[in-house]
């Protein structure tokens, strides 16, 4: 069996909104992530999947519970864990006046890659997502789908073993989109370990190896598809994900 890459325990956050008083974002979440493994965070907008992963990825740090990345604490270690992590997110901006090239640079040092082999890295990300005519343009003159693969190059660069991919979707167009979920696959395929959010319940059926059902901060139904079929007598991850969210059951 794969080892366990990302270990989350307990993980909470609360808010305190002067308006409405302290908001519960998420609330006592437990799961693990393997190796070559996608695991997916399915939920409504607002359900606390943005949260929990910027947790993990040390934006956030929690109110109560732990968790942790390649055994790094994500309070403790917070530098451990980031260099360990590669995030991705629809809506994370790109420097607009850098080229493709020079972004991709900037990532792999940030990240503390090793320079000595940076250059060669740079190259081999430009090659592999099809890059090779727009290393000289900057950000601002690429069409989305480009700044779409500059964005997972830059995610990947410094080789992380552990990404996130939070919503990663939003905004793109069925072909860009599809292009992305086959990235995604290859990267499982290598080995990786993914953490993988969104709404879309085709995305999640595609995709994830293994599915948390997130609503209201609270982790609703873990589990694989077929395992999840069973537990509900429900065929479509549409009917399953409503017979969580509009019941108490948690055990699957």
């Amino acid at each position: 069996m794969s080892a366990i890459q990302v270990e989350v325990q307990g993980l909470s956050k609360s808010f305190f909104d002067q308006a409405r008083g302290e908001i519960s974002a998420v609330r006592e979440v437990d799961f693990e992530c393997r190796s070559g493994e996608i695991f997916g965070l399915l939920g409504a907008n607002g359900a606390g999947k943005t949260t929990t992963l910027r947790m993990i990825s040390t934006v956030l740090q929690p109110s109560n519970g732990t968790a942790r990345v390649l055994g790094h604490d994500v309070v403790r270690e917070p530098v451990e864990v980031r260099r360990n992590l590669g995030f991705y997110s629809a809506s994370t901006a790109l420097y607009p006046r850098l080229t493709a090239r020079e972004t991709l640079t900037l990532f792999a040092r940030v990240n503390k890659y090793p320079a000595e082999r940076t250059s060669s890295r740079v190259e081999e990300m430009i090659e592999r997502f099809g890059l090779g005519d727009y290393a000289g343009a900057r950000i601002e003159k690429l069409s989305t789908g480009m700044k779409q693969k500059v964005s997972i190059a830059r995610t990947v660069v410094h080789d992380p073993p552990v990404l996130i991919f939070d919503e990663p979707t939003v905004g793109l167009d069925v072909l860009n989109a599809l292009d992305l979920q086959t990235g995604i696959q290859e990267l499982r395929d290598e080995g990786k370990t993914i953490l993988f959010s969104t709404h879309i319940m085709s995305e999640a059926e595609r995709l994830c190896d293994r599915i948390a059902i997130i609503d209201k901060g609270r982790i609703r139904a873990t589990g694989d598809l077929e395992g999840l079929r069973a537990a509900t007598s429900q065929h479509y991850l549409e009917d399953i994900f409503v017979h969580y969210v509009t019941s108490n059951d948690t055990s699957v």
